[in-house]
């Protein structure tokens, strides 16, 4: 891989490159979910334990995170982990059910959320810490470590309701009948959410990403307020304590607001999901953040279907961004039943050149 329009980097890895702002050709490539159930080795192992114990033993996790580095070759490496962890850290019930997905002890008032004890966090996600720096020493030297967080409007959304949700409606009405209590609650998983990206990087993760999985349910106004600036405060407190490392922001369905989320938040790294146009978005954003690196975005399902059609794809997403800082992913995660072997089509597609 090269670079072609900046200046080289003293890093040997191409993803922590690009995400640094150079335009790395072919572009660095991982997945969202590229540790998931599509793999036979990870179907192994979660026969072993349930999903929370295997997110909090470090030899199981460690496994995880490596397995599609070691049959892909991927350029990142994301911590096998999940957005809930820090909830479940600050003592909110959670347990994962198959067939179901996340179930929590529904934070509805303000005895709900005094239960909570930020306090807990970092001894509790000791385990996570030890992951990751055991991946350090386990992964090749060119990959790059990714940690990651929920950002605090997605994380309040499982919170509020006690499960996932098509709507999530009851977080909603809390906004808007109860916007004290809602905005406590931000405010308390904007600050455990810092400290705890923050222990990520100290363990070892070279950038971290934050994960907003619903903001795009919410209407500009409250996009801003609960989308934003929670993750403008975040980006600031980690920059203070680590000014190098790269911050992945990535709120899912925000169309047209991206623009002000990349422009406000101070984020390295806009992801983008499956229905922007890489090209155009770097178009709207390049006036504002020049040099802003964009990630993304192919629809999981052409992954799913595999064939000449993916590798087009794929191949026209790169394209379009070639000589521009990018990093070549999806739009959402990989698939349950994607075929391993589309995976491993669709890396060789996007180095090829």
């Amino acid at each position: 891989m090269i670079s072609e329009n900046a200046p080289s980097s003293p890093s040997s890895k191409p993803l922590l490159r690009a995400l640094r702002g150079e335009a790395v050709w072919p572009p660095p490539v991982w997945l969202m979910r590229q540790a998931g159930r599509y793999l036979p080795e990870f179907r192994a192992m979660r026969d072993r334990a349930d999903f929370l114990t295997r997110c909090m033993t470090p030899d199981m996790a460690t496994e995880l995170t490596i397995q599609p580095i070691r049959r892909y070759g991927m350029d990142g490496a994301i911590l096998f982990s999940d957005i809930l962890i820090l909830p479940w850290a600050m003592g909110q019930s959670l347990e994962f059910i198959d067939g179901r997905g996340p179930v929590l002890g529904a934070i509805r008032s303000e005895a709900d959320l005094a239960r909570l004890d930020p306090k807990r966090v970092q001894d509790a996600v000791a385990p996570v810490r030890e992951t990751l720096s055991r991946l350090t020493k386990e992964l090749p030297d060119v990959t790059t470590l990714l940690g990651f967080a929920g950002s605090p409007f997605t994380v309040s959304c499982y919170m509020v309701e006690g499960s996932g949700s098509r709507d999530f409606a009851e977080t909603r009405r809390m906004m808007q009948t109860n916007p004290a209590l809602f905005d406590r609650l931000i405010d308390t998983l904007t600050s455990s959410t810092a400290e705890m990206l923050c222990g990520q990087i100290e363990a070892g993760a070279e950038a971290v990403m934050l994960f907003d999985s619903w903001a795009g349910i919410l209407p500009p106004s409250a996009f801003r307020r609960y989308v934003i600036e929670p993750t403008r405060q975040i980006v600031e407190y980690i920059r203070a304590r680590h000014p190098k490392t790269p911050i992945i922001g990535f709120p899912r369905l925000g169309g047209i607001m991206v623009r002000e989320y990349a422009q406000k938040t101070g984020v390295n790294t806009l992801a983008l999901d499956t229905v922007a146009d890489p090209a155009q978005i770097s178009e709207l954003v390049s006036e504002i953040r020049p040099g802003l690196t964009l990630q993304g975005n192919m629809d999981p399902m052409i992954l799913f279907s595999g064939g000449e059609t993916m590798v087009r794809e794929a191949q026209a997403i790169r394209d379009a961004m070639r000589g521009k800082p990018h990093v070549f992913n999806l739009g959402h995660g990989v698939m349950q039943h994607t075929p391993p072997e589309n995976v491993a089509a669709l890396v060789e597609a996007v180095r090829s050149v």
